[in-house]
């Protein structure tokens, strides 16, 4: 599943290009998640002032409106001119046709979502949509008294907080393996354990290590890639992820996994206290 890095990375990978561009045509493929909200023609005219990230969701800003973009598990976006993109496939959901290229989600398993609010952000639909999510880890508004206060009043495994997204936005599965090793955190430890000290070492963690994904074009396990198709290589310093059994970067003993919320959870049982 994309998570908040390699949204980041397509947001940033298309955004210059695509802004000032004036929409030509608007294409819907199979229903996707949620309803778009309106005809798609009736895009046709207005201006793409500039594209934004609010956690997970791709914010599309327009002369009248506002597009939010999810990728959903498996989706993923291209901008190129229209004679650089094949016909739309069965698994293309959505063309953007503007005056500097077309912007094309395309989508395996259809759980992404292209949705219009009128009204922008204060849209009930797009508060409906953004109004619960956490602070944004990668901004100077992640405050790290917030961050340890929303910690002491959560029992949740710390692993499972992150994932949740209520407190912090993007720290998804791999990321908060990461992130629980950098800081030296058992992802089985009860966040409200958790003292100022150790707070603010997770903290940080989250913050380089998010950034570090960004900085290496996301994590490509599978198929994710940016908007002009360029694959991500965070997954080669992974320093827990998907490295059941094998030897722990810093001490050597054989890294664990186990499962929370359905998901895997990888870490070192010696360098990562409860």
């Amino acid at each position: 599943m994309p998570e908040l890095p390699e949204v980041e990375v397509t947001r940033r990978s298309f955004a210059p290009s695509i802004a000032g561009a004036r929409i030509l045509s608007a294409h819907l493929g199979k229903p996707l998640r949620w309803p778009l909200g309106l005809a798609p023609q009736a895009l046709v005219g207005r201006r793409v002032l500039a594209v934004r990230r609010r956690g997970k969701y791709l914010l599309v800003d327009l002369s009248e409106g506002l597009l939010l973009l999810h990728l959903g598990m498996s989706g993923s976006l291209r901008f190129a001119p229209a004679e650089g993109l094949p016909a739309a496939g069965p698994h293309d959901h959505f063309d953007l046709v503007t005056t500097q290229g077309v912007l094309r989600l395309h989508d395996p398993r259809r759980f992404g979502a292209v949705v219009y609010a009128p009204q922008g952000e204060e849209d009930p639909v797009a508060r409906k949509l953004l109004g619960k999510l956490g602070m944004e880890p990668l901004e100077e508004s992640f405050a790290p008294a917030a961050f340890y206060q929303g910690l002491q009043a959560s029992r949740t495994p710390i692993k499972l907080l992150l994932l949740g997204g209520k407190l912090v936005v993007g720290v998804g599965n791999i990321y908060a393996s990461e992130v629980l090793f950098t800081a030296g955190i058992s992802p089985l430890a009860p966040a409200n354990s958790i003292g100022p000290r150790r707070a603010r070492r997770l903290y940080e963690a989250i913050r380089s290590v998010l950034a570090a994904a960004v900085e290496q074009g996301g994590t490509t396990l599978k198929d994710f890639s940016n908007a002009y198709g360029m694959p991500g290589h965070f997954q080669l310093q992974a320093q827990v992820y998907d490295r059941e059994g094998l030897p722990c970067t810093r001490c050597a003993a054989p890294l664990r996994r186990v499962l929370q919320g359905q998901r895997s959870t990888f870490y070192c049982s010696y360098c990562q206290k409860l």
